[in-house]
């Protein structure tokens, strides 16, 4: 894996509607530096937000955690869930942005691999996760990749560092269909997650589709 010879994702990519940026996410590949290694992994399940969403961060307000929702279309937006760290990155239009639901390691080494089952381990056993399952959530993703809040929040991708590139994949069908943990009441009925149909089986939930896209 020679991650300098791919081209790393514009703003322009983020500038757009969450919608569209959360559909064409799907194939794409994360490329972080962890010391001399790069670990990597091919994006499979993503959720939209717009401001106005009840469910979304932005709609409680502007505040200095929740400042890079604000900011231009490309800014990383993290947060913890659940104790874990979350990434999303801004698209256009203030509040507006994409949730990395999962993951799937792509083309690692084995030394780069065994470094994602190190920084991922499961907790209380002597047992690893399976390939497929190792970034099969958005703080799972985070921890496999070594991404953090303190470091990446309110930043823009760097090419040196930490990026999103296009591969050249590009799903044959995506189940599209509502997010996850939403609270009632919350806009839960909006059917704004997506996720590579070859790739289910790696997605955070089985998804209950309620269309599949061509």
């Amino acid at each position: 894996m020679n991650p300098n010879k791919i081209v790393m994702l514009t703003t322009d990519f983020f500038d757009r509607a969450p919608l569209i940026v959360a559909k064409e996410l799907l194939g794409k590949v994360i490329y972080k530096r962890y010391q001399t290694l790069w670990l990597a992994a091919m994006i499979v399940e993503t959720e939209a937000y717009y401001l106005q969403d009840k469910g979304s961060h932005a709609s409680l307000g502007r505040t200095p955690k929740r400042e890079a929702l604000f900011m231009p279309a490309g800014t990383i937006y993290m947060y913890y869930a659940r104790g874990g760290d979350s990434l999303n990155i801004s698209c256009q239009g203030e509040g507006n942005a994409v949730l990395i639901k999962a993951g799937i390691p792509y083309e690692n080494d084995p030394l780069s691999l065994a470094t994602m089952h190190h920084l991922n381990p499961v907790k209380n056993s002597l047992r690893q996760r399976e390939d497929h399952r190792l970034c099969a959530g958005q703080t799972l993703l985070c921890k496999a990749l070594n991404i953090k809040v303190p470091e990446w929040n309110q930043r823009t991708f760097d090419k040196e560092y930490f990026y999103i590139a296009d591969v050249g994949y590009r799903p044959s069908r995506v189940v599209q269909t509502t997010r996850l943990g939403i609270p009632t009441g919350r806009d839960e009925h909006l059917p704004y997650r997506f996720i590579d149909a070859a790739y289910t089986h790696a997605a955070t939930k089985a998804p209950k589709a309620l269309c599949t896209l061509g």
